[in-house]
């Protein structure tokens, strides 16, 4: 899909000129691109800051290899590439079809036929890369395209060799959780059995809309992946037990590529001939899309200079879609599709530079780059996180942070200028804030245990107070839960690092620290079920703590004494799927804590009692992350959309009504609530419901999943796999 060139993009690279943004990610961006004779590629180029790296450059030849391996067949072909550089490009034939996700997401899941079809062709392409000894590692549905003449597979930029690690940290999972190999999971060796277990992930996802170990964090899913059965519900019978076969934790046990072409497809008709025709269309109106595109580019601040690109011939129509969505060299972490079937619509007024308008102030709306009237985006930024496991961090008036892969980055709200970068801060739950500063917990690897607690000023990233460090807690483990009122809370282990892993299931504890003193404030143990981290929000002079059930059939919730610890209640509730709850997404107010699931539900603080629910309970997951605004309680609910109760009663007051389009809501992400508009997280962008009609306006698109709201400067900034992005705020 295609969005607006930013000011600083260049106007080409060697010898293609750049028409429009199809993606960007931790690694790199990828542009359509066009060569002098009129041949239309999908360009991918290295960040800068990445090609300094020699073993980044071996990854990115070795990215290059494969997709040369895998041929035009199965693969984007490539046109040509330069990995040596100065900035590294790889430019691959433009392909013409969406992301499997976007498929799903387009029509419901797709029939038993299309599934087979898709599984065959899918297993001969994994068949000739197995054959020239180079493994995938990250199948799954948005390294899919779905054309009329077959899938491809895309995005080798963990691909290598079977049997060679030397790219890969020791003990670390390279890939996407939900659609791993138990051994990757493991941080073993991915062998070609590994690629055959993701694929039967993929089709599983195909033929129900969900993956076979649901959704939710990382340490979730990689445990889910390695230890629990597989979740085929809603999989063709006749589908279950080759697919249950390739789901095997031994992959000693699972069949081969050639058996799973053999049984999959009767190889009977056209590849063309089983997809829906929705997909057919989408594929159709994804051809014309790229030839009525009209280059643009977005605005730079005051004074910046940049690269004008004028399109070849005027043209009246125009598609500016989406921002930071899969992209066709998926990208490593790019994110979920965009809205495939907005329709383009005559539009008027376009320059020949194709510049939109620049705002008018911090709060302006700008003009619109959607067909619907999506708002242009008032800065965007690329990022690599593919855990999305915590919100972006507002600290400061005017500070955002985003907690990445490898890093934590802090950026201007303003402009998302950055601001600093901290390359401590390895696991997302190393950081959090109290909307003042930022904390970082770290701690040794080796030797004694101990827990180093730093104060970073939101602005500089310098040290704003001394180090705290704490003897005989195991720093590098430490989860950081939450601040406030000057209390610090952790998860933390009592010891040191062990080099069994299941010595370091052991010795777990809720801690406190005063942040004035140093000292520890309280301490007090908890059972692991190896399920973690927990959700953490103060109100009042209560701790509210939220967490996953170890058999994941139930959410946790209880209440502690801010100042003591001690457990004032405890509470089970029923919720199937319960990973899904995003860290520093719990709700509550001072009244209850708000839980999704069967029903909406309002637990009193005061004694853990269940105060209302709402719903019939007959879905196990009908209900998602709840959001409060003004004494309702918002949530995405499944067949409908947004609702609003009364947080005081649990009464309906409204729900949101049909639009002209169909949406499908992420369930797993709490929506944000304006004055004019409720902003919903739906696949492939951001909803905004007019709160006074009730009826979707427009879905701005992104991978963003995670929101915060800057009110003093008008703007959401959401965070996704690979995109973070502002955009106004009514």
């Amino acid at each position: 899909m295609l969005s607006p060139l930013t000011h600083d993009d260049p106007a080409a690279v060697a010898t293609y000129r750049l028409l429009a943004r199809l993606g960007s990610g931790g690694m790199g961006t990828v542009y359509l691109a066009r060569t002098a004779g009129g041949r239309t590629v999908a360009l991918k180029t290295v960040h800068a800051r990445l090609a300094t790296d020699p073993a980044f450059r071996s990854r990115f030849r070795l990215e290059t290899d494969a997709a040369r391996i895998i041929g035009a067949r199965h693969g984007a072909a490539v046109v040509d590439a330069d990995p040596l550089a100065e900035t590294p490009w790889l430019a691959t034939e433009y392909v013409l079809g969406p992301p499997l996700d976007d498929a799903v997401a387009l029509g419901g899941p797709l029939p038993e036929p299309t599934v087979r079809a898709l599984g065959a062709a899918l297993a001969g392409a994994l068949a000739q890369l197995h054959s020239s000894d180079v493994v995938h590692r990250d199948l799954k549905p948005s390294n899919v395209l779905v054309t009329a003449y077959g899938p491809k597979i895309i995005d080798f930029g963990i691909a290598r060799a079977a049997g060679d690690d030397h790219l890969t940290r020791t003990g670390a999972a390279a890939g996407t959780p939900a659609f791993m190999s138990p051994e990757q999971a493991s941080g073993q060796e991915h062998p070609p059995a590994g690629d055959v277990f993701a694929l039967a992930g993929v089709l599983v996802f195909a033929a129900t809309g969900h993956g076979p170990f649901g959704t939710g964090s990382p340490a979730d899913l990689l445990y889910r992946v390695r230890y629990a059965e597989p979740d085929l519900t809603g999989v063709p019978e006749a589908l279950l037990p080759l697919l249950t076969a390739c789901l095997a934790k031994d992959p000693a046990a699972r069949p081969t590529t050639a058996h799973l072409t053999a049984h999959l497809h009767d190889g009977h008709g056209e590849f063309a001939d089983h997809l829906p025709p929705l997909v057919l269309a989408d594929i159709a109106r994804r051809a014309t899309d790229v030839w009525l595109h009209a280059p643009h580019r977005l605005p730079g601040p005051a004074g910046a200079a940049f690269a004008e690109t004028a399109p070849s011939t005027p043209l009246s129509r125009r598609r500016a879609l989406t921002l930071g969505s899969a992209s066709l060299l998926g990208l490593a972490g790019a994110g979920a599709g965009v809205w495939a079937w907005l329709n383009s619509r005559e539009e008027g007024g376009d320059s020949a530079k194709g510049t939109a308008p620049s705002p008018t102030g911090p709060t302006a709306v700008p003009a619109p780059t959607s067909p619907d009237g999506a708002p242009a985006p008032l800065w965007q930024d690329d990022v690599l996180d593919r855990e999305e496991s915590i919100a972006p961090l507002l600290a400061g008036a005017d500070v955002v942070g985003f907690a990445e892969t490898v890093s934590f980055r802090a950026v201007d709200t303003k402009d998302g200028s950055e601001l600093w970068a901290e390359s401590a801060v390895r696991d997302p739950h190393q950081i959090t804030t109290d909307g003042t500063n930022y904390y970082l917990s770290d701690g040794p690897f080796d030797g004694p245990g101990a827990l180093k607690i730093r104060t970073l000023a939101p602005r500089t990233g310098k040290e704003a107070a001394r180090t705290i460090e704490l003897k005989g807690i195991d720093g590098s483990t430490t989860e950081l839960l939450t601040a406030a009122g000057g209390i610090l809370f952790t998860a933390s282990r009592q010891g040191k690092r062990e080099l069994d892993s299941d010595l370091n299931n052991i010795g777990w504890h809720l801690l406190a620290v005063n942040l004035r003193t140093g000292k520890e404030a309280w301490r007090h143990p908890y059972e692991w079920d190896g399920v973690r981290p927990w959700l953490a929000q103060v109100v009042g002079d209560r701790l509210i703590l939220g967490k996953n059930s170890g058999d994941l059939d139930s959410f946790l919730v209880q209440a502690r004494d801010v100042r003591t610890g001690r457990q004032l209640w405890k509470r089970r509730l029923p919720l199937e799927k319960s990973a899904g709850f995003v860290p520093g997404q719990l709700s509550a107010d001072e009244r209850h804590v708000y839980t999704g699931g069967d029903r909406l539900r309002a637990v009193r603080l005061t004694d853990g009692a269940v105060a209302w629910e709402y719903g019939s309970g007959k879905d196990p997951m009908a209900y998602g992350v709840p959001a409060l605004a003004d004494d309702l309680v918002y949530t995405s609910v499944s067949g409908q959309g947004l609702v609003a109760v009364n947080a005081m009663k649990g009464t309906e007051f409204w729900v949101e009504k049909p639009g002209d389009r169909a949406v499908t809501p992420r369930f797993y992400y709490r929506p944000i609530i304006g004055k004019k508009y409720a902003y919903a997280p739906v696949r492939g962008g951001l909803s905004a419901v007019d709160l006074s009609t009730r009826v979707s306006d427009w879905v701005f698109p992104t991978d963003a999943t995670r929101y915060v709201v800057d009110k003093e400067r008008a703007r959401i900034i959401g965070a996704g796999t690979s995109t973070v992005v502002a955009i106004p705020y009514a």
